[in-house]
């Protein structure tokens, strides 16, 4: 068998378990983790979320639907997520990864064209504000989320990415939210997750580089230079924030610094370089040259930079690495790097980048928990009597999105550079357009 091989089978036994544990009780669900003593019998509230829910099994199902074709229960499943989605009228929560949003992109993965409901749906409920929410990220202040992960940046992703007849309305009114939310800094703009917040997690998925990618995204598709100029002071304020020490780029995890993190600095998808990474790519779709005189195509290089000398993802010291899925970990760094392997030009620096993704599934393959079941991963908390934490099942915390990473890579490796990618709203700006495919299952 070779690597790619290894890699696949390994991806294919992650599917196998998370797959085992999907329940029914008023359409699919699944427990987020499966302890020791049995997973919980009741669904969690989020049970249809893109996090961690069964919009999350939409973007894996895409994925093995370009590695083989779908087995009749795995096709059986992609119609019961999408009867769920379509069937649930009361629904209000607006984020793309817990809420309509996330329901979208799985509608437009697995049922071309049922996601156009949803996007009229964001459309009656947006207000001047954004949109209203039943999440609370602040003991003292309240109203819209303005992040990709659960606010207004993430729903206007979704509205570009899906397109369609409610499209514009919905990304326009969002930016335009976002553009009243901005607060001014001496050398751009910056965004709390809601107004005035006194805590910034100014990284990709709460704070000022996913908002920024978002409005530079929608301002190249709706032809607003406003907001793309928006995009670029918010870039402006992370270069005032950040370290471009040592030939890369860092932004510090919180602002100012949270006495509960142990790491000021992290290196992932959600709070890092990796997902900070694609602002950069997000002002080359807009048309942005530089940022502060930098090429946008070095401070993206510099992001990655940072990635590859942090020392990710062996675990240096208690909580450095301690997490191995896709928002927080191992697989999420593998996925921004096998974007920026499909992007590059330069040969020698796609194949530097394609060895640290290898790295990257390397560090699952060590760690990976299997057996007749199938695999998965425990990730660590060692503040707690004890450290390993239940294995996860989800796209952003589990084996599904691990899975779907180490399927991807095996891809890659087999079929080069120009595999296609399976697109999603929060970063299909970093790869080539003839590269990009919402693979619809059979």
């Amino acid at each position: 068998m070779t690597a790619a091989d290894d890699y696949r089978d390994l991806g294919e036994a992650a599917w196998c378990w998370s797959l085992d544990q999907v329940r029914g009780d008023d359409g699919p669900w699944l427990p987020d983790n499966v302890p020791d003593g049995g997973a919980p019998a009741v669904p969690p509230a989020d049970r249809d979320s893109l996090y961690s829910g069964i919009a999350g099994l939409a973007p894996v199902l895409a994925e093995i639907a370009l590695h083989r074709p779908l087995r009749d229960d795995e096709q059986a499943l992609a119609d019961a997520v999408v009867e769920r989605l379509t069937t649930q009228p009361g629904r209000t929560e607006p984020s793309l990864y817990f809420g309509l949003a996330g329901d979208a992109v799985a509608l437009r993965l697995l049922a071309p064209g049922a996601e156009t409901a949803v996007l009229a749906r964001l459309a009656d409920l947006v207000t001047p504000a954004g949109w209203p929410t039943e999440e609370r990220v602040d003991p003292v202040l309240d109203g819209p989320i303005t992040d990709v992960v659960l606010g207004t940046a993430g729903v206007v992703l979704t509205a570009v990415w899906t397109g369609g007849e409610h499209s514009a309305a919905v990304a326009t009114a969002g930016c335009d939210a976002l553009l009243r939310a901005a607060e001014r800094t001496p050398a751009g703009l910056d965004w709390g997750m809601v107004p005035h917040a006194t805590s910034r997690g100014p990284n990709f998925s709460h704070g000022t580089a996913g908002i920024a990618a978002a409005l530079a995204v929608a301002g190249s598709a709706l032809g607003r230079p406003d907001y793309v100029e928006a995009a670029v002071e918010g870039a402006q304020h992370l270069l005032s924030v950040g370290s471009l020490a040592d030939d890369g780029f860092v932004v510090p995890h919180t602002i100012p610094p949270a006495r509960r993190e142990v790491e000021p600095l992290t290196y992932t998808w959600c709070h890092g370089p990796a997902g900070t990474s694609y602002l950069f790519t997000a002002l080359r779709e807009a048309g942005v040259a530089d940022v502060s005189g930098r090429p946008v195509g070095e401070l993206r290089q510099r992001c990655l930079h940072s990635v590859l000398t942090s020392g990710i993802p062996q675990r240096l010291r208690p909580g450095f690495w301690d997490n191995d899925g896709r928002c927080c970990g191992t697989a999420g760094v593998g996925d921004v790097l096998l974007d920026a392997v499909q992007d590059a030009a330069d040969p020698a620096r796609a194949d530097e980048l394609l060895a640290a993704a290898v790295t990257m599934a390397d560090a699952l393959v060590e760690r990976v928990v299997r057996d007749a079941a199938g695999a998965r991963w425990r990730f660590v908390e060692y503040r707690i009597a004890e450290p390993l934490l239940p294995p996860g099942t989800t796209w952003m915390q589990g084996a599904a999105g691990i899975g779907a990473f180490l399927l991807r890579l095996a891809r890659v490796l087999d079929d080069g550079r120009a595999a296609p990618v399976v697109d999603r709203p929060d970063q299909w700006w970093g790869v080539p357009a003839r590269l990009r495919t919402v693979h619809v299952a059979p």
